[in-house]
């Protein structure tokens, strides 16, 4: 299996074209894998708020056009909450130059987390278990098997824009804290992958049994007997939700999630993403950071870097900085 968990020493990385002021839009090349680093979101309210946007009064087209001209990388955050649409895929296209990314997360029933009972089609009414069709949640069990494949088949099929322009890097996987490592949640996954094919798949844990002591190293052979993309995290510890600091890729493309490492918001009850997830990593941090994007970028062709503290500017402005580390300014 691919690994990079053992002490390394510094690759050489340059940029594919230089920038003064900002990391990107181009990947940084190290070796030879080039590493896109970005946020988790270019929507996020604080973020508006943050002056990261020369105006605020900004359209939504004009935000993302400069956000894609800082960086070659962004997660697309709603897709959890709602089935994407063609429209938007054909939007963030339009919106994006050659060689722009987006990581898309699955929706959320997908990944075994309950949506809003408004998030499934009124068309699909009909599908849904008939005790459950009143309630405010729903979980993927209460739809039928050709309410699920018709899930299933919408959330691909939006994306379509994305895989003929060449955007589409990956689909996020972020399996729920209560989804703890079996045989059943196993081959949950493995279905997702066969289903998603031939798109690339990322697994995000969120529950610590999939990395603890040995079971490590048995979780990332599942996912490279599947061809899933581990995600490595930086997050507090000491929680049941808590996925160890394990460097490791499992395909061709790596993956690094920066969640910040606020304890006191971690699992905290009434609180906005953001806020949960409100970090701002200091420079000797995102150093320390370095040698294992670097150490992945051994193992695999490409590694994506996203900065899911999206609270005020802080997942932007430690992206970029990061980025400048890899590069050596």
């Amino acid at each position: 299996m691919p690994g990079a968990r053992r002490p390394t020493t510094a690759s050489d990385p340059t940029p594919e074209r230089a920038d003064p002021t900002f990391p990107g839009p181009a990947p940084v090349k190290v070796g030879r894998a080039r590493v896109r680093v970005g946020s988790s979101s270019w929507t996020d309210p604080t973020l508006l708020k943050s002056g990261f946007y020369p105006k605020k009064s900004m359209s939504a087209e004009d935000r993302l056009r400069h956000y894609a001209s800082r960086f070659p990388l962004v997660e697309v955050d709603a897709t959890y909450y709602r089935l994407p649409s063609e429209r938007n895929a054909d939007l963030w296209v339009e919106r994006t130059s050659k060689g722009f990314v987006f990581n898309v997360k699955a929706f959320g029933l997908l990944t075994q987390h309950p949506v809003e009972r408004a998030a499934v089609p009124p068309d699909l009414t009909e599908e849904i278990a008939p005790d459950h069709r009143e309630k405010k949640r729903i979980y993927l069990e209460h739809l039928s098997a050709d309410g699920r494949a018709e899930v299933w088949r919408r959330f691909l099929a939006a994306l379509e824009p994305l895989r003929t322009a060449d955007r589409l890097g990956c689909l996020l996987f972020q399996f729920p804290q209560w989804m703890p490592g079996g045989p059943r949640n196993r081959e949950y996954i493995a279905e997702c992958v066969r289903a998603a094919s031939p798109d690339r798949v990322a697994v995000e844990f969120r529950h610590k049994s999939w990395m603890e002591g040995d079971w490590a190293e048995r979780s990332l052979q599942f996912l490279e007997s599947v061809g899933a993309s581990y995600v490595c995290v930086d997050e507090p510890q000491g929680f049941d939700s808590s996925i160890p600091g394990v460097v490791a890729a499992t395909t061709d493309l790596a993956f690094v999630r920066f969640n910040g490492r606020n304890t006191e918001t971690w699992e905290k009850k009434g609180i906005t993403a953001a806020e949960r997830f409100a970090y701002d990593y200091s420079d000797k941090e995102l150093e320390e950071w370095a040698p294992k994007v670097e150490a992945l970028a051994r193992e695999a062709k490409e590694v994506h870097v996203l900065f899911n503290n999206c609270y005020s500017d802080y997942s932007v402005r430690n992206a970029a900085t990061l980025a400048q580390i890899l590069r050596g300014e």
